[in-house]
C-alpha cells in the first residue's frame, strides 16, 4: 500500500471506520534491542537474554518480550504507507489501551511490522474526539500475528 491520501476533515475520517490505513516497514527484532528492553524493564527472563538456554528451549531460540512488542506500536507507526490523517488539533494524547493479545512468539532476528485499522471515531464532547484502531504486528514469512491491540488516541481540536 501507498500514501493514497491525506485526510483533512472528521466527516473523512468517519468514512474510514472499518477500513485499513495503511502497513508500516519491517523491523527486525535483534539481541542487542531485547537485551536494552530487560535491562530498562528489570525483566532478565532467560527466554529472552540468555541465547545459550533459549536455543535449547521448545522455541529455538531467545524471543523478544511481549511488552517490547507492545511498545514498538509508536515506531511501528512512523514509516507507515497509507492513509494519513491530518486534522488541525491543539492536543493528541495516547489514551491508552483496549484490549492486547500476544498471540505469536517473536524470534530474535525475526521481521516485524504493523498494520492499522480504523475501528472507530467518537465525538466525546464537541471538538473532542477519540480514536480507536487495530493494531497488528505481523511477523514476516508467519501467517499468525506476534501481537494485536487496540490502541487509543484522543485528539483536541
Amino acid at each position: 500500500m501507498t500514501t493514497t491520501r491525506t485526510v483533512e476533515s472528521v466527516d473523512e475520517i468517519k468514512a474510514l471506520v472499518g477500513q485499513e490505513l495503511g502497513v508500516g516497514d519491517w523491523l527486525e527484532i535483534t539481541q542487542d534491542r531485547v537485551n536494552q528492553f530487560a535491562d530498562v524493564t528489570g525483566d532478565h527472563q532467560w527466554i529472552h537474554v540468555d541465547v545459550e538456554r533459549a536455543k535449547a528451549s521448545p522455541l529455538g531460540g531467545p524471543i523478544a518480550h511481549g511488552f517490547l512488542t507492545l511498545s514498538l506500536i509508536p515506531l511501528l507507526g512512523q514509516v507507515r504507507e497509507g492513509t494519513r490523517i491530518s486534522l488541525p488539533y491543539k492536543q493528541v494524547f495516547n489514551y491508552g489501551l483496549n484490549r492486547v493479545r500476544f498471540i505469536t512468539p517473536v524470534k530474535v532476528g525475526a521481521r516485524v511490522r504493523m498494520r492499522t485499522t480504523l475501528q472507530a471515531f467518537d465525538e466525546l464532547s464537541p471538538g473532542v474526539y477519540q480514536i480507536t484502531n487495530l493494531q497488528t504486528i505481523e511477523i514476516e514469512g508467519t501467517e499468525r500475528p506476534a501481537m494485536v491491540a487496540e490502541s487509543l488516541v484522543r485528539m483536541y481540536l
